[in-house]
């Protein structure tokens, strides 16, 4: 009786959770909460016991992230992910909708052959990941991105889109304006753009007047879509007393980032 008043007391507190938890013994599962049942599309764990198979194959096999290929010989895939710095403890999963979700992990081994597992989701995809990783990527003048660090990264945006299977949305944003803008009119330009797009998209400062924005959207028509709120604002309304010219484009046929540059002709 004291068990089973021990093991609902356990359920509560998982159960209260946002994040996934599982706790295992040894290599099996013993309880997941309701978060991690629901992020597979299941109503229990028997039921996520008989639709799914080994718990190490749903890491996705990405070099980007911990899977079961970076198991270090002769140690548990807990005791592999925990060994690694705090900022490589990051698995991809697939939900009940096999999109790819990205998580942090953390083990707590401080109950012997039981370990429980935390998964917070960051869902931040490998771009998130650079931009935070390089703190060089910023040009000085703007605050927006620099040219050379987009140059840098860009092949990883591209992985990055096919990996999401999201694919990619450019558009051209000129300044107009007959003599030099000032860098306190770039630094405010740049801050207010940020209010109409996400934080994962990217605005890169290509020349001295114009800037790339650089973004991931799931299909053409959300591209076209954020094509139509970007004309709208400069149809509609200058940023910091600013007016600015727009053109737009998107991926068809996995296409390079180059060729969209080319086809935008900056």
């Amino acid at each position: 009786m004291l068990e089973e008043k021990y093991l609902d007391l356990v359920k509560s507190v998982i159960n209260s959770q946002e994040n996934l938890v599982v706790i295992f013994d040894k290599e099996e599962i013993l309880l997941t909460n309701n978060s991690f049942n629901h992020f597979f599309g299941a109503s229990s764990l028997d039921e996520y016991k008989s639709n799914f198979g080994p718990f190490l194959d749903h890491f996705v096999p990405h070099p980007s992230y911990f899977n079961k290929e970076k198991i270090t010989p002769e140690l548990s895939w807990f005791e592999s992910i925990m060994n690694l710095p705090e900022i490589d403890r990051v698995v991809s999963i697939l939900n009940q909708n096999y999109e790819p979700q990205a998580f942090s992990v953390n083990v707590d081994m401080s109950l012997g052959e039981l370990k429980v597992v935390t998964f917070v989701n960051i869902t931040q995809s490998l771009i998130k990941r650079l931009m935070i990783e390089n703190n060089a990527s910023v040009d000085a003048k703007s605050g927006a991105y620099s040219k050379s660090y987009f140059l840098h990264i860009m092949k990883s945006y591209e992985d990055a889109s096919l990996f999401n299977e999201k694919i990619i949305g450019a558009s051209a944003i000129e300044i107009k304006s007959d003599k030099e803008v000032s860098e306190t009119t770039l630094r405010e330009f740049v801050e207010n753009f940020k209010q109409f797009i996400r934080e994962d998209d990217m605005l890169i400062r290509w020349s001295s007047k114009q800037f790339l924005l650089i973004y991931l959207a799931k299909d053409a028509t959300t591209a076209t879509k954020v094509r139509s709120k970007l004309k709208s604002i400069a149809t509609n309304k200058t940023i910091s007393g600013v007016s600015y010219l727009l053109s737009s484009t998107w991926q068809k046929d996995k296409e390079s980032i180059t060729t969209l540059l080319s086809r935008l002709k900056i």
